[in-house]
């Protein structure tokens, strides 16, 4: 698979699925990205393309580059469009009946050889698998957070997930220039098992008053080299999305410090989700994520 062009689905229009949107069609890969919503599709190829924009005004691409990947993406609200690809890349909502009911339908509609990928970090990918007659072709494929600008790529078997298909999710994260480790279909994989109550003792380090946004952030960033503070990672993930994930791992581990705080409650309820609606931790003139 490494070094073709492929044709890739990317289910879920969201801050994750539009940014491995956009990992697709910079690798040179025929892209549908679909959504339940036309006005969530049409906010996903927005930022698809404002990405690849930025790229270009920062430099990173050529403005022909930047046309020709934005000319790879195509949206669609219908399954039915998606019956030529190669791979299939699930980012919808963390609810596994939802992603289970996805890959049921589709296994009417692609190829039995074409790869099923669940970009789950919280949820089963055995039970994800559960729900296509073919789990062997199921594989965990975890984008970090923006998935355009970060190297590493999760990935897990599940209980039936056969040696084929993760010889090829290998091969393919190659062809994205992503680098690959191999773990275990665990609750938050290696990861979220570390960064999700790191967050929320940073987010409870600030609502205790030991230090401001962003003089935490600023601390972060002197003290251990990440190259951004937690709460401009927060703001980029979505707190909706943090409460999600924060909650389901509670949900299967038990661990208290999995738990999100009171403050992800909040913002939540507020509205306040991070940069794709304008505010988070911080304030945005530009809900679009920045390119690279």
């Amino acid at each position: 698979m490494s070094g073709l062009q492929r044709t890739v689905a990317v289910l879920g229009a969201g801050t994750m699925g539009s940014g491995i949107a956009t990992v697709m069609v910079r690798a040179g890969h025929r892209t549908i990205l679909f959504d339940v919503s036309e006005d969530g599709l049409v906010r996903g190829i927005e930022t698809v393309n404002g990405f690849l924009d930025n790229s270009a005004r920062l430099g990173k691409l050529t403005e022909t580059q930047a046309a020709e990947a934005k000319a790879l993406l195509v949206g669609t609200t219908h399954l039915a469009d998606l019956a030529a690809s190669d791979v299939v890349v699930e980012a919808v909502w963390e609810d596994l009946a939802l992603k289970k009911d996805v890959f049921g339908h589709l296994d009417d509609v692609v190829s039995d050889r074409t790869l099923f990928h669940t970009n789950t970090s919280t949820l089963s990918v055995t039970g994800v698998a559960s729900g296509s007659r073919l789990p062997e072709r199921v594989v965990g494929t975890h984008y970090c957070n923006p998935a355009p600008l970060m190297k590493l790529v999760e990935v897990a078997n599940g209980r039936h997930t056969a040696s084929w298909a993760t010889e090829a999710t290998l091969e393919f994260m190659t062809s994205l220039g992503k680098t690959s480790v191999i773990t275990k279909d665990r609750p938050g994989f290696i990861v979220n098992r570390f960064l999700i109550p790191w967050e929320n003792s940073c987010i409870n380090a600030l609502e205790a008053g030991l230090g401001s946004v962003e003089t935490i952030d600023a601390a972060v960033l002197g003290s251990v080299g990440h190259p951004m503070g937690p709460f401009r990672l927060l703001d980029i993930v979505g707190m909706d999305i943090h409460q999600q994930v924060a909650t389901r791992l509670y949900e299967q581990l038990r661990d208290p410090r999995f738990f999100p705080p009171p403050m992800v409650d909040r913002m939540v309820a507020s509205g306040d989700l991070g940069r794709k609606t304008g505010r988070g931790f911080y304030e945005y003139g530009d809900t679009k994520l920045f390119g690279s």
